[in-house]
């Protein structure tokens, strides 16, 4: 009976998309494939930002509203060191390590103390998002920074049909499939990872074997918050850094993973590809209604899987 539902949704989903996949070839092939690619691109970006998401919200069960700030923060400092150094992996390093040092920060004075109160860690996480977007505008204004990418990678790569797209692109969707195994590897064949979804289940018994919870929930989370602060810099690299960008990656990674799932990384992943696909075609083809394209995935997941795509029973 599930491969008979499974079925049924493939072909009642799968074929208008096959069918408008067909339209948009024979209508402008070159736009079609452009479009794929930045969705792809766009998608990799997105699911950098929301795995670090899904770990603290879908793993750790803490409603962190404030992890936008964290990808803005993580951009202003690596831009900040890139600039210094002209080393974009030393921007990347410092972005990362910013992002991570003030998630661990967050999980021992604050989320520690508040574990399952949501309305309390919605409420405080919103007030740091507002100070620390507040404090980011005030030191480093309203201008637009842009990160230039390593000579390697710089310039763009022969395809077909359109002739050329940025090699950064293509690297990002590349280091975004990479960094996605390594941590469903990481969650579901290490022991850290047993102990991190022990302790989502049974956060006393892990504690009781002899296991320090607090200490590998700070990790979990300075990891999460790291991965945003990472994203920050690729982002700023193929996109650019202004206020405001807090509040986009944030929105992008609950749509992310509601769509995909709580708590699984392959979720991420779906969910961001079906949310920067439908952005970028939306944009492309229907630009006036290009974002109720995101809004009716996701009612249509909620209506027919309330718990996401991949998403487990609570």
């Amino acid at each position: 009976m599930t491969l008979i539902r499974r079925w049924f949704w493939l072909w009642l989903f799968g074929l208008p998309l096959l069918a408008l996949a067909i339209w948009g070839i024979v209508d402008n092939e070159r736009l079609f494939f452009a479009t794929t690619l930045n969705g792809l691109t766009l998608a990799a970006l997105y699911f950098l930002v929301a795995s670090g998401f899904t770990l603290v919200f879908g793993l750790l069960r803490n409603v962190n509203l404030a992890h936008g700030s964290l990808y803005l923060l993580g951009a202003y400092v690596g831009w900040e060191v890139g600039d210094a150094t002209d080393s974009w992996l030393l921007a990347v390093a410092a972005g990362f390590l910013a992002a991570a040092l003030l998630g661990l920060l967050l999980q021992v004075c604050i989320f520690r103390f508040m574990q399952g109160q949501d309305l309390r860690q919605t409420m405080v996480t919103i007030g740091i998002s507002i100070v620390l977007a507040d404090l980011m505008l005030w030191m480093w204004g309203g201008q637009i920074y842009q990160f230039d990418p390593p000579r390697a990678i710089y310039g763009s790569m022969p395809m077909p049909i359109i002739h050329g797209y940025p090699t950064y692109r293509i690297v990002l969707f590349v280091g975004a499939v990479v960094i996605g195994i390594l941590l469903w590897w990481l969650l579901n064949r290490t022991r850290v990872g047993m102990m991190i979804r022990a302790g989502v289940d049974d956060r006393a018994m892990l504690a009781a074997s002899g296991v320090n919870v607090q200490l590998v929930f700070a990790i979990t989370f300075a990891i999460g918050a790291g991965l945003a602060g990472f994203a920050g810099v690729v982002g700023g690299t193929a996109l650019s850094i202004s206020p405001g960008e807090d509040v986009r990656y944030l929105l992008a990674s609950l749509v992310v993973v509601i769509v995909g799932g709580m708590g699984s990384i392959t979720g991420a992943a779906v969910g961001a590809l079906l949310i920067g696909i439908a952005e970028q075609f939306g944009l492309a083809y229907a630009p006036t209604y290009g974002i109720v394209f995101t809004f009716v995935i996701m009612a249509l997941v909620l209506a027919f899987r309330p718990r996401g795509i991949l998403g487990r029973p609570a």
